[in-house]
């Protein structure tokens, strides 16, 4: 590992000596400097962005590998970051550059516009795009009505699903994501069921379990909202393959457990 890199690490971490915003994640002289650097891009009232770069035996003859994350950007966003901060890293000539890079990234108003422009695009995409979503519900006491509910809603809403009861509750929901955001916003607000005492309740212990879109996902498109009972694990594994959702089951078996 060259003095160099291990010159810029202790240079960064004074530069960057808030809390939380410099971290040595790695010091191996066979796989080299991996540090992390939490920044900010568009200012006070930015995004937080999360680089991880990590300085190979060779640096800074070769460019750093670049890894970005933040809670407020999608993958897609992420991605675009990452892949502007390795042009930009490849375009530098073989020096210390990681403070560069940051530094980029807090002024580049491109990468501003780019996240702004994808957040939009990705929010009209997410109004398009048909997603698949399984809930667990802790109890149905009162079957009629909650059936009669879970129904009309998905009709309002424009979803097609399955509710499948037995030892777990599940209810699988396909349709534009913001309607099934809007099904599990009214599961949770209105009283759909009662409790132990008889009272009428609102559904609170309702997870989801998993939520991805359909074309990445397991499984064909549901017809209609149909109700299914099952006793066993086998039985609910058989409704699962009779909608042709086996590998999405697999998926969800290890959280039905709990």
């Amino acid at each position: 590992m060259s003095e160099a890199a291990f010159e810029e690490v202790s240079v960064l971490s004074s530069i960057y000596c808030g809390e939380g915003e410099f971290q040595l994640i790695q010091e191996s002289a066979q796989d080299g400097l991996m540090v992390q650097i939490n920044s900010n891009v568009g200012g006070e009232r930015g995004l937080d962005v999360r680089l991880l770069f990590h300085l190979h035996p060779h640096y800074p003859s070769c460019p750093p590998s670049i890894s970005v994350s933040s809670t407020g950007l999608s993958r897609t966003q992420c991605h675009n970051i990452r892949q502007k901060l390795l042009d930009q890293a490849a375009a530098l000539p073989p020096e210390p550059m990681v403070h560069q890079l940051v530094e980029w990234l807090q002024q580049s108003t491109e990468v501003k516009e780019n996240c702004s422009a994808h957040e939009e695009d990705d929010k009209e995409r997410e109004k398009e795009e048909e997603w698949m979503t399984v809930l667990s519900l802790d109890h149905i006491r009162s079957r009629n009505r909650y059936i009669s509910l879970l129904e009309r809603w998905t009709q309002q809403l424009q979803l097609t699903g399955r509710l499948l009861l037995g030892r777990s509750i599940l209810i699988i929901l396909q349709g534009a994501r913001p309607n099934i955001k809007e099904f599990c916003r009214l599961l949770k607000t209105v009283k759909v069921d009662v409790d132990s005492s008889g009272k009428k309740c609102k559904e609170r212990m309702m997870k989801v379990v998993i939520e991805s879109p359909l074309s990445s996902s397991c499984g064909h498109g549901l017809q209609g909202f149909e109700v299914k009972n099952y006793e066993s694990l086998p039985e609910l594994t058989a409704a699962f393959q009779e909608i042709h959702m086996t590998e999405l089951f697999q998926q969800i078996l290890p959280s039905l457990s709990d």
